[in-house]
């Protein structure tokens, strides 16, 4: 059996696993280990005196794995975020933060729900979690949405569906993991995730107007807030403008050399966050919680990327990568064809895996035959398929699958925002939760159709880095 054939079983074993409710990390590691056993077993002519060999060396390959890449220092990014999302929520920014948007937003249809993802939004801006964002705005801002009679599960479809920002939306955990897998430039990538952002919050937000203009009683404006009122709302929610501003200018600086490395943005940016929090009364049992949260969020992480990337080791010596891009480069259908149909091959497997571990499973393989699509991860923009030179079309790539990673977070039966709402709420069922979150699938549909058909949305912020 050749490599390409074991490389398919296995894969098929891998899926089979996943489905069968076995976690990600897990799975893969167990489908990693076997895949290289079988494949050092076959280059020995599958000799049961040689299979002793095998595992031995298989053993030793897939141990090398989790040393060598989380060693690097991109990871140290991921804790780093997370801190400064949790910090903020017991700093009180996050309830500050929303109620500024409350003030000068909520006269709008709709207007408490659009100033809930406007506040998610600017806490994604300071958090790459967002099933941690679902969870704090779910204590926030549902109650008051209540209180004045919304619809509960169109307050919690609001809250589901902002949570998922936090993917896309710099400092994001999920693009740090692409821009590992992929080896591409973290800081392009998280400027990148900038306008693509703020542009799924606005269409969020024309979403929900639409809905409350037309069903007046699903969420009714909420008035009576003078200028003064709206005003003074502001400096208790600066400090997280701040800490964006900050990492921004750790990532690329327009008016000059960057300030440093993304890793130490981060790192700078929790620091700050913490002082805050302490300025504004934090307690050691407050700080204990942030930073164990903190730590199960990234182990959790981590141990996602340990397992995968020893099946990923295992791809490469199968090759299955190349041959899939290799298969995906001879289609006779047109590019964007054959990418739309990729976006909506993620679409179906997210509403099985969580996004984390569908983009670690999915990238080694998929990313390889994208590129090959464009022309090559060296061609020139006038030489491509897409029109953009292929360190571009992997930054252009990489928001179109973390984008669909949202889309997963809000999607039935797995979406975890979904679970993480109605776990928060016990008065609302799971099931309430996606139907509120329905009409959101429409907004994200219209904003990945826009992406593809604009990528200057995705490019702009990244071709002035250089």
């Amino acid at each position: 059996m050749d490599p390409i054939e074991i490389g398919l079983w296995v894969s098929g074993g891998l899926l089979l696993m996943v489905v069968l409710g076995m976690r990600v990390a897990f799975a893969a590691a167990m489908a990693g280990l076997v895949g290289l056993i079988w494949i050092f077993w076959s280059k020995k002519g599958m000799q049961w005196s040689e299979l002793d060999w095998a595992l031995t060396v298989a053993i030793k390959t897939a141990g090398q794995v989790p040393h060598s890449k989380v060693s690097s220092q991109t990871l140290s990014l991921i804790p780093t975020f997370i801190l400064i999302g949790f910090l903020a929520y017991y700093a009180g920014l996050t309830r500050a933060l929303f109620e500024a948007a409350k003030r000068w937003i909520a006269w709008l249809p709709g207007g408490l729900a659009v100033s809930t993802v406007f506040a998610t939004a600017g806490f994604a801006a300071v958090s790459g979690a967002s099933v941690a964002t679902a969870a704090v705005f779910a204590r926030i801002a549902i109650p008051e949405m209540l209180s004045i009679g919304y619809n509960k599960k169109f307050a919690a479809g609001v809250v589901a569906a902002g949570g998922t920002l936090a993917s896309l939306i710099p400092p994001s955990a999920i693009l740090v993991i692409y821009a590992i897998i992929v080896e591409q430039d973290v800081g392009k990538l998280l400027l990148a995730g900038f306008i693509p952002g703020a542009f799924s919050a606005i269409v969020y937000a024309v979403l929900i107007v639409g809905i409350a203009t037309i069903w007046k009683s699903v969420g009714p404006p909420v008035s009576g807030f003078t200028w003064k009122q709206r005003f003074a709302s502001l400096p208790a929610a600066m400090p997280i403008f701040a800490v964006v501003i900050i990492i921004i200018f750790f990532v690329y600086n327009p008016f000059g050399d960057a300030w440093g490395t993304p890793t130490e943005g981060g790192a700078v940016g929790a620091f700050i966050v913490f002082l805050m929090a302490l300025y504004r009364g934090m307690r050691w049992a407050e700080l204990k919680d942030a930073l164990l949260e903190t730590a199960k969020l990234t182990v959790m992480i981590f141990t996602i990327i340990w397992g995968v990337l020893i099946y990923v080791r295992f791809l490469g010596f199968a090759d299955l990568p190349g041959a899939f891009a290799d298969w995906i480069s001879g289609l006779e259908a047109s590019p964007i064809l054959i990418l739309v149909c990729i976006l909506l091959a993620y679409a179906v497997l997210g509403m099985f895996m969580d996004a984390i571990g569908m983009l670690l499973l999915t990238l080694p393989v998929v990313y390889p035959a994208v590129m090959a699509l464009n022309g090559g991860e060296f061609v020139s923009a006038a030489d491509s398929a897409f029109g953009m030179s292929g360190p571009m079309c992997a930054i252009w790539f990489g928001i179109l699958v973390v984008k669909m990673a949202e889309f997963c977070l809000i999607t039935p039966p797995i979406g975890l925002n979904c679970f993480v709402v109605a776990g928060v709420r016990p008065d609302l069922s799971v099931q309430d939760v996606f139907k509120g979150v329905t009409p959101f699938f429409i907004a994200d549909a219209v904003t990945i159709a826009l992406l593809v058909a604009f990528p200057s949305i995705v490019l702009w912020l990244p071709s002035l880095a250089g």
